[in-house]
């Protein structure tokens, strides 16, 4: 007996020890299976598992740029057209002394030569008339701005109506014609309303800031809208609408013409412009950029086609991911990748619609921050008076 009440306690020692070990142990049983390290394994998992699926949709909203570029057609014509015909260039113009010379000569040196070429101006107070006469011009000057009217909507309808030719282009005073790039643009007309998109000059530092300003005028109106920097059609068709009056309040007057057009069952067709039409936006520093874009690109966007303006949206969505989040989670090897290769395609896309800077690509979070926020200042001043040109107008 003594014996046996001697092993007892070293029985029921044991015993606990055993219940212990089994209870240390049975953590690790209820571990998934294959997760040697245990819970901490599988909590490591999901910020892993979180970053492959940021990467996957950011790759997938990169590639809703190449779907846009679809809409960036050419000019399509070349040579001279099988006719000539009876153009009449009107150019709406005030304080445009630096810009109008260089338009008026590349008119001057085109194979094709325009019937006439009108310059209205538009109030000036610099030499813009003096030096549209001198480079052979008929000069227009505008009578008092009737109540309701928008200057160059004014100047528009004033030149339309002292024009001869058959065929009627409007064009900005800050555009100008590539070598040939007249009768290109002519041998591409098919009759009702067309317009070419100007290919951007960039001459100084911050114009590289209209990048993605003019990446969107161009996906957003091609192919069935019109610029606003130039409209050619047919005497017939722009009197059937109406023509500039009909729109004589609106600073995007494009926009409502394109929609008096095919109202009217009168085609239209724009393209990119590239070697044929070229212009500079804003060239008179960064204030006159800021308060271009400022006057109505919030308005020009809700007339862009939805689906259009979805994947415009997706796509500059996606550029801000990769710079964003590198940041925020110091993975640099994959989200760097991923950067060059939004960088490399917006490189591509810029030099389709104007001659922006490799580093401006390279460096896109600037110009996309810069749109971003001109695009929020738009849209906060809707409605709203701008200075344009000396002039208060409100902004659409």
């Amino acid at each position: 007996m003594a014996a046996l009440d001697a092993t007892m306690p070293t029985s029921k020692s044991a015993a606990a020890a055993a219940s212990r070990k089994h209870e240390g142990a049975s953590p690790r049983r209820r571990c998934v299976v294959g997760c040697p390290t245990g819970l901490k394994g599988v909590e490591g998992l999901r910020p892993m598992a979180m970053e492959s699926i940021m990467l996957v949709a950011t790759l997938a909203l990169w590639a809703a740029g190449f779907l846009l570029l679809t809409r960036l057609g050419r000019c399509h014509g070349a040579g001279s057209p099988e006719r000539t015909p009876v153009v009449s260039v009107i150019i709406p113009a005030r304080n445009e002394e630096h810009n109008l010379p260089t338009l008026l000569r590349s008119l001057a040196t085109q194979p094709l030569k325009p019937h006439e070429i009108i310059v209205v101006d538009d109030g000036s107070t610099d030499r813009t008339a003096e030096l549209a006469r001198q480079l052979g011009a008929m000069v227009v000057a505008s009578k008092p701005l009737p109540e309701g009217w928008r200057g160059k909507t004014w100047a528009c309808h004033q030149g339309a109506q002292a024009t001869t030719g058959e065929l009627l282009l409007f064009v900005d005073a800050d555009t100008w014609f590539e070598a040939g790039g007249l009768a290109r643009i002519l041998s591409g007309y098919t009759g009702g309303a067309f317009s070419v998109g100007p290919y951007h000059a960039v001459r100084k530092p911050y114009e590289n800031l209209s990048l993605f300003f003019n990446f969107n005028m161009t996906v957003g109106t091609v192919p069935g809208g019109l610029f606003g920097q130039m409209l050619l059609v047919d005497r017939e068709s722009y009197r059937r609408v109406g023509g500039h009056e009909t729109v004589r309040g609106r600073i995007l007057e494009n926009f409502w013409l394109a929609e008096k057009f095919r109202a009217a069952g009168i085609p239209v067709c724009s393209e990119r412009g590239r070697g044929a039409f070229s212009f500079r936006m804003y060239p008179n520093g960064l204030r006159e950029l800021i308060e271009g874009w400022t006057k109505g690109f919030a308005s020009g966007a809700g007339q862009t086609p939805r689906g259009t303006l979805l994947l415009v949206v997706a796509w500059m969505s996606g550029l801000m991911l990769p710079p964003i989040l590198c940041l925020a989670t110091g993975d640099w090897l994959p989200w760097g990748a991923v950067y060059l290769l939004c960088a490399a395609q917006v490189v591509w896309i810029s030099r389709l619609v104007g001659a922006f800077r490799w580093h401006t690509a390279l460096l896109y979070p600037v110009p996309l921050i810069f749109f971003f926020a001109v695009f929020a200042r738009s849209a906060m001043r809707s409605g709203k008076s701008v200075n344009w040109k000396g002039r208060e107008i409100r902004a659409d």
